[in-house]
């Protein structure tokens, strides 16, 4: 039962890999922008784990481009939303488990029409990186509970950390950010 031709099934992919992409893309600049907030707030440690994780973004939106290059598309270039300045330590971290949140529902909706489509290969990117968005809801998620139970006394412990995160990143996935607490 065939959903229109070869060349549709493909097209259809190749757009839910731009709109991930897209949503990477905006990931990154949301990230980065809260890493130098935070490390301008001396929360070094904070601001540590939100640039690997941005990195892992990178890896995202870059392992989506290339998808989409095989399969005989150009790969977007512009962010899905505009970058939110200047949070707070309290509301970044809410509102990056909510982006989260918000990717990996519509990251697993992605993938159902990649396999709809016949696109086996772009499934499992989906579920690799489904797999890595979790993790960074999880950390998000956590951070945000701690902030909000723990208030201050959270905060000023971290408060004056190393934001350095050496020389080159892994990302925080790669880099064993998950366990290395």
């Amino acid at each position: 039962m065939e959903k229109g031709s070869k060349e549709e099934r493909r097209t259809r992919v190749i757009d839910v890999l731009n709109k991930a992409r897209a949503m990477e893309l905006h990931a990154i600049a949301q990230y980065m922008n809260q890493h130098y907030n935070l490390d301008d707030m001396d929360y070094g440690q904070l601001a540590a784990k939100v640039k690997l994780i941005a990195i892992d973004e990178m890896r995202h939106a870059e392992m989506f481009a290339e998808r989409i290059k095989e399969l005989g598309g150009e790969p977007v270039a512009e962010p899905a939303a505009k970058t939110q300045k200047g949070q707070s330590v309290e509301t970044a971290f809410s509102f990056d488990a909510d982006l989260e949140d918000n990717t990996i529902d519509v990251y697993n909706q992605y993938l159902l029409i990649c396999r709809e489509n016949g696109d086996s290969t772009s499934v499992k990117l989906f579920e690799a990186i489904i797999d890595e968005e979790q993790i960074h809801f999880n950390y998000f998620d956590n951070t945000r509970q701690h902030i909000q139970n723990l208030g201050q006394t959270y905060l000023a412990q971290i408060a004056g950390t190393p934001s350095s995160t050496g020389g080159f990143s892994k990302g925080f996935i790669m880099g064993g950010g998950v366990a290395a607490e």
